[in-house]
């Protein structure tokens, strides 16, 4: 990862960014890129394309979108799985996920939240009140999303400083919930149509649903290649590639997953790995993992064992399954929308059967020797539902690690050696 040549003060300044803040921001975060990917030895050639993504994450993408804006298009921003990006996307929209993944101006935050609010709350608050996130700022609006309680009082104080727009998303699956978030749907639509000034065809909304389908293919060619032995690719590589999902163009991005894909095709067919053959193979389950956030990945790996699954909103959460692309009416095509994204199983539901199915599965078709359950401090669903899921996963005798920290480094010798532990116990 190298710095831009570009300079884009001035864009960042007419975004209203504070400059001395982000400058501070961006000196970090290639010292970090560097020790956790650029550290890696023998990397896929195709890690390149994301090298340069993060080397640009504050410069070309936010250019592209200030650009988009300029001829006419919408910036949407969100925070989960959970809001439909075909929608977006048919409307002339770019869907955006917001920064959230680092600690920053904390003593602001705490100033309008409790101090024990998790992580990636006390985050996005701190990105906004700081001015330090570029994608924040170029949108026109933020999409919410009912997911917890501690996401929904905050999204009222985040709608103090940004046009907010929530969703409402039952946490049941009954026949009633799903009608209530149909209409949720249908709401989302209007809502969209009035920011953009364009309004829902079958035509563009079937363009839309094919192009993030495909984006949804590619990661799973990238991640089917992950089941073989040895992995030909880290643990923490596959993930930068959903985290950068989240943001990029979504055309260019399928197409520069594919090439990844078929280089990890051919390195599986060379018996080719990112680590040696007998490094123990774990699955990451449990809280998301939003941009720089990447500390269990990097311990982990560091420590000797290659990560080759994420049951996880930045893993098979995100790309696992695809919108039904046979209807040919609004409606029907919005019905599949519906459909797909309520069958994501998030810790927000209960009862969550389908989660605990979901990582049982991924740890018999990925081959793994231990699960590391990894939570943000004050997640409650998903530090709750973990008792359960440690349950299920000890009766099928599969080992388990349970994690809970926060964005701060300031655990990583801990995390280190409860990791060195679990791993000497799995040899």
């Amino acid at each position: 990862m190298t710095a831009s040549t570009t300079d884009y003060r001035a864009m960042w300044q007419s975004l209203g960014l504070n400059l001395e803040a982000h400058d501070a921001l961006l000196a970090v975060i290639p010292v970090l890129y560097q020790d956790v990917y650029l550290s890696q030895s023998d990397r896929p050639e195709g890690m390149a394309y994301f090298d340069f993504v993060m080397s640009e994450i504050h410069g070309l993408r936010v250019k592209e979108l200030v650009d988009h804006k300029a001829a006419g298009g919408t910036v949407v921003g969100t925070f989960c799985l959970y809001v439909p990006e075909e929608i977006i996307r048919a409307l002339g929209g770019q869907c955006v996920g917001l920064c959230a993944g680092a600690e920053w101006a904390y003593s602001e935050v705490e100033r309008i939240l409790p101090q024990n609010t998790c992580a990636l709350i006390k985050s996005f608050m701190g990105f906004k009140l700081g001015k330090v996130c570029p994608y924040a700022e170029v949108c026109d609006l933020v999409v919410g999303e009912t997911t917890c309680d501690g996401k929904k009082k905050a999204y009222e104080l985040l709608g103090e400083l940004a046009p907010v727009y929530v969703m409402e998303l039952p946490q049941m699956k009954r026949p009633e919930d799903r009608a209530l978030w149909r209409t949720e749907i249908d709401r989302l639509v209007a809502k969209l149509e009035e920011t953009s000034g364009q309004r829902l065809t079958a035509d563009n909304l079937a363009r839309a649903i094919k192009e993030v389908n495909d984006k949804r293919r590619a990661l799973q060619r990238l991640n089917e290649a992950r089941k073989a032995l040895p992995a030909p690719i880290s643990g923490k590589d596959a993930l930068l590639a959903v985290q950068v999902a989240f943001y990029d163009d979504l055309p260019r991005f399928t197409s520069m997953v594919n090439k990844l894909a078929d280089e990890l095709e051919a390195r599986v067919a060379a018996g080719q790995g990112a680590a040696p053959a007998n490094s123990p193979r774990l699955l990451v389950t449990g809280t998301p993992m939003a941009i720089p956030n990447w500390k269990v990945h990097d311990i982990i790996e560091k420590t000797g064992a290659v990560v080759v699954t994420e049951e996880l909103c930045t893993g098979y959460r995100y790309y696992a399954k695809l919108v039904d692309e046979t209807a040919t009416t609004v409606p029907d095509m919005l019905e599949a929308i519906a459909e797909r994204y309520l069958d994501i199983n998030c810790a927000c539901f209960t009862p969550n059967e389908g989660r605990i199915d979901d990582i049982l599965r991924l740890a018999r078709e990925y081959n793994v020797d231990g699960i590391v359950q990894y939570h943000l401090q004050f997640c409650g669903p998903y530090q709750i539902e973990s008792t359960r899921v440690e349950r299920a996963m000890r009766e099928a005798g599969l080992p388990v690690l349970r994690l809970d920290t926060d964005y701060s480094p300031g655990d990583a010798g801990q995390l280190s050696t409860r990791i060195e532990a679990f791993l000497e116990m799995l040899k």
